[in-house]
């Protein structure tokens, strides 16, 4: 996947042969897309670039954690080291972390996966480096300098501009690849003017709660980077925000696109797609199996009435309502938090409404509502409401 540029004619055309096949062989029912990762971008750019023919044959699009502006951190550094893509995968490559940033650096897709120099990030990605400078009198001074994703790219190229690579003992250079870099431009403005068929449905499913590389820092106060060159062996230290593991919450969540929903699940990148609440999620949006109307994909959680009362009657010329109504929140999740739950104290609210107006009806209600402590994963909440009507 790496080796091929999302909007390739070869890819779409691969992509438009799938689409063909399938909506052939479901007797000409439209069809549901599920994409994760990169597999979002190949679809959007697809989508952009043939609307008439995607709007033909598909009903739904759910994508899965992608990357709709990059993945900073990671990428940042499979340019420089190649190491992001090996990290704890040690066991299943045959080639070392080197060799990788050898290949990566030539991946269009690579490229493409680059952070959005154009969208307004809250937390904008940074490539921080310690710089150690001799003053006049030869004694090294440190200082951290930090560049935004267009100041970055100049030092890349330079950090890159005499790379080698040898090759049946020939080497070859391989820099920094401008051209790629021009196409993964074009391709991301494309992308950024991307819309849904108006019969289409967008959902989108990203990752949180993992730790996910943002900004890249090279060196250290004390051991500082001279020459930009030594950065493809010097070893990145990240800091974090909230994402996959791989792809930041504000890169996932920010499609461009009309959606019906976006829902946050608590996994990492590659887990995403074999966790259980991700699977409730589809099964709810695609109607699979029995119908489940009282789940909430947003929240990930089920409320069931157990109670609801309502009764009505006229006492001395006024009409009185009450209404009792019971309900049980479920959540999927249980752990220790639970347990702590318990001991709290129940929360009680209340509210009180009244019209008064010449000639009209007086009218006043009020209601109130209890939480009782979370428990095993449940919560009870208790609804009561009264309300009065004289001279109806």
């Amino acid at each position: 996947m790496f080796l091929r540029y999302f909007r390739l004619q070869e890819s779409m055309d691969r992509f438009l042969t799938k689409l063909e096949s399938v909506y052939t062989s479901s007797g000409g029912k439209k069809i549901t897309l599920i994409s994760h990762s990169m597999g979002g971008l190949l679809v959007k750019c697809f989508m952009c670039l043939h609307s008439d023919i995607f709007e033909k044959y598909v009903k739904s699009w759910i994508t899965i954690a992608t990357p709709f502006q990059g993945a900073p951190g990671y990428i940042t550094t499979a340019l420089l080291n190649g190491c992001s893509f090996v990290e704890g995968w040690e066991q299943n490559f045959f080639i070392s972390k080197w060799s990788m940033q050898q290949l990566l650096i030539e991946c269009p897709s690579i490229y493409e996966l680059m952070a959005s120099p154009t969208f307004s990030w809250e937390n904008n990605p940074l490539l921080q480096i310690w710089r150690g400078k001799h003053d006049g009198s030869s004694k090294l001074s440190t200082l951290l300098e930090s560049y935004s994703l267009t100041e970055m790219l100049p030092l890349m190229k330079e950090a890159l501009s005499s790379n080698m690579v040898e090759v049946d003992g020939e080497k070859i250079h391989l820099p920094l690849n401008l051209e790629i870099l021009k196409w993964a431009n074009e391709t991301r403005d494309i992308l950024s003017r991307a819309k849904i068929p108006a019969t289409v449905k967008f959902y989108n499913v990203y990752g949180t709660h993992n730790d996910t590389p943002h900004n890249v820092c090279y060196g250290t106060e004390h051991t500082p980077i001279s020459d930009l060159k030594e950065l493809l062996s010097a070893q990145p230290k990240y800091i974090y925000v909230n994402g996959d593991g791989t792809v930041p919450v504000e890169s996932a969540k920010a499609d461009g696109l009309e959606a019906v929903a976006r829902v946050g699940v608590a996994a990492d990148h590659r887990g995403i797609i074999c966790d259980r609440h991700v699977f409730r999620i589809l099964k709810h949006w695609l109607k699979a199996g029995e119908p489940d109307p009282f789940y909430n994909p947003l929240n990930d959680y089920v409320i069931l009435p157990t109670a609801f009362e309502v009764e009505k009657h006229c006492e001395k010329g006024m009409q009185v309502t009450t209404l009792k109504e019971d309900w049980q929140v479920i959540s999927p999740d249980t752990d220790a938090s639970d347990t702590a739950a318990t001991d709290n104290l129940a929360m009680l609210g209340a509210i009180s409404v009244a019209s008064v107006a010449m000639e009209q009806p007086h009218a006043s209600a009020q209601a109130t509502i209890l939480v009782h402590p979370q428990s095993e994963g449940m919560k009870h909440l208790e609804v009561r409401a009264s309300g009065v009507t004289m001279g109806a």
